[in-house]
């Protein structure tokens, strides 16, 4: 290597190295001393058995189901979202955008939100195939993003080769596009993976109470039985399996970047055979299926009785007697406006430092991409009950403070940050920067010309989706939320809590503007997408 470009690439590294410190820092101090503080606590306040939790036949029973569960919503959602990253992604037709936006929508809506909806529209609610078909339905979104954003940067030329020696398009896609697509489909599969093996508000609400996963017996644990000890053992257990799926899933997303051949932008056809045209039917039905939940909460909140009004849209706004410890819904949605803003400027800024500095880094980029994504993998409820006992016995009492719903509900939403910079950041040619060095520019003014642009335009997205997922934030928002001013997402499980028609209803219509205005922000992010790099 010339020693110029040498000595620009370690002073490259050794900046990365120091971005990295501030977003190491908060995850150590916000995840990993409360989940510390957590098992310290739960020890020396309940009187169960740590170790008898690891060796019981239910927990691995629990475990089991989980991981079965997680492995079988994983394989469906990519299977339905492999044709469909093909058709939004390389394929170029009227209002593509469109319907990529609606099918990414499910992902960053609140998990209790799919969860009632799903409840409402599957007559078989309450059982596994109903949290497989509610995971599948939230995460096919999330798999067609990272799939098709890769490959709608595959150089083109080499499938054209192939065809051109005789090659069919089945053995053209074999033998050139899938070993080129297969790490960003594995990426894909980890992060599904991960979603569903922690899901919480689904399971919690369609799912069988008689098999519940791990995350819904932590929660069980330490809420229902106060048995906190048991609940942080399974939480370690799960934070285990977690880090190492995050640990692949960095690996994976760094060779989908590194090892691929790629254009510098991407590179998309009109339909010209049975295959493209069929695999937009396809996706039109895959809108159609993710339409039909949401279709169903907004007839339900519109249905009063035997009749169809506003009646409960009238109550969300001005509740009456016929609700029991209701907030009207402009209250809720000013609180869940103010903390997810909040929330998106400490997650932005963390996410950004961490992107940065891991595209950056060389040598220690696979860990330290593990370890400020780590709180995509852990337990909501952990987090949160952790953060909750670390300011009832920690040297800062937070509770009651407006800053402890932001941090928890921006550990949430950072690593989302880092999964949509980072694939732009590594798709820039490191020659660009070179050449602006070789102009006499600093590694600073380098940066800025070359990478700023485009990181700019990733952060304007990345803002907009951590500013959705703050909004439906519910794990361990609930936690730490006071009672008197709750998030929309929490008092919608409160009214689920509650008979009565009035009260469901109140729900549903709560749901159906919260949807509207998920809506809006992955609208206005589509918007400001950038043209290249990037699995999102």
């Amino acid at each position: 290597m010339d020693p110029d470009r040498a000595a620009l690439t370690r002073t490259h590294s050794r900046s990365g190295a120091i971005l990295a410190i501030a977003p190491l820092a908060v995850v150590a101090l916000l995840v990993g001393v409360p989940l510390i503080t957590l098992v310290i606590i739960g020890a020396s306040l309940a009187d169960g058995d740590p170790g008898g939790v690891l060796v019981s036949g239910s927990t691995w029973r629990i475990l089991g189901y989980t991981v079965a569960q997680a492995t079988i919503s994983t394989v469906l959602s990519i299977l339905l979202a492999l044709p469909a990253a093909y058709a939004l992604q390389r394929l170029r037709w009227p209002g593509r955008r469109t319907w990529l936006a609606m099918v990414t929508l499910p992902f960053v809506l609140p998990t209790v939100v799919v969860g009632l909806a799903f409840r409402e529209l599957l007559p078989f609610a309450g059982t596994t195939a109903a949290i497989i078909v509610a995971h599948v339905f939230f995460n096919v979104g999330l798999a067609t993003r990272v799939i098709g954003g890769i490959w709608a940067q595959l150089d083109p030329r080499f499938a054209d080769v192939a065809m051109s020696l005789g090659a069919g398009p089945m053995r053209t896609f074999t033998t050139v596009t899938w070993p080129l697509l297969r790490p960003a489909v594995l990426a894909a599969a980890a992060l599904v993976f991960l979603f569903t093996f922690t899901s919480f508000g689904v399971v919690l609400i369609v799912g069988d109470p008689a098999w519940p996963t791990i995350e819904v017996e932590i929660y069980r644990l330490a809420v229902q039985n106060l048995d906190l000890s048991a609940a942080a053992t399974l939480a370690i257990v799960q934070l285990v399996i977690v880090v190492i799926a995050l640990a692949w899933s960095a690996t994976l997303q760094r060779r989908t970047t590194s090892e691929r051949i790629v254009t510098e932008v991407p590179t998309r056809h009109r339909p010209r055979s049975v295959v493209d045209y069929a695999t937009i039917a396809f996706t039109a039905l895959l809108v159609i299926a993710v339409s039909l939940p949401l279709l169903t909460l907004v007839i339900g909140s519109i249905r009063v009785g035997d009749r169809f009004g506003w009646d409960f849209y009238v109550e969300v706004f001005a509740p009456s007697d016929l609700t029991t410890r209701a907030t009207p819904a402009w209250e809720a949605l000013g609180t869940s406006a103010r903390y997810a803003l909040i929330a998106t400027a400490i997650s932005v800024t963390l996410g950004m430092l961490g992107a940065i500095a891991v595209a950056a880094l060389r040598r220690s980029a696979t860990w330290v991409d593990t370890a400020i994504t780590a709180p995509l993998g852990v337990s909501a409820v952990s987090l949160g009950l952790g953060l909750l006992l670390f300011s009832i016995y920690g040297p800062v009492d937070l509770r009651g403070s407006w800053l402890l719903v932001p941090l928890g509900q921006a550990l949430v939403a950072m690593p989302i940050v880092i999964r949509v910079v980072l694939p732009v950041l590594r798709s820039i040619d490191p020659r660009l920067r070179d050449v602006a060095a070789t102009l006499g520019a600093g590694p600073l003014r380098s940066w800025i010309t070359v990478d700023g642009p485009l990181a700019l335009r990733a952060g304007a997205v990345a803002a907009a989706l951590a500013a959705a997922v703050s909004l439906g934030e519910f794990g361990a928002t609930a936690f730490l939320v006071r009672a008197d001013t709750p998030t929309v997402p929490v008092q919608i499980v409160r009214l689920l809590g509650r008979p009565g028609e009035t009260n469901l209803g109140q729900a549903l219509a709560l749901s159906v503007i919260l949807v509207i205005v998920t809506a809006l922000i992955i609208t206005l992010a589509e918007r400001v997408r950038p043209a290249r790099g990037g699995g999102w």
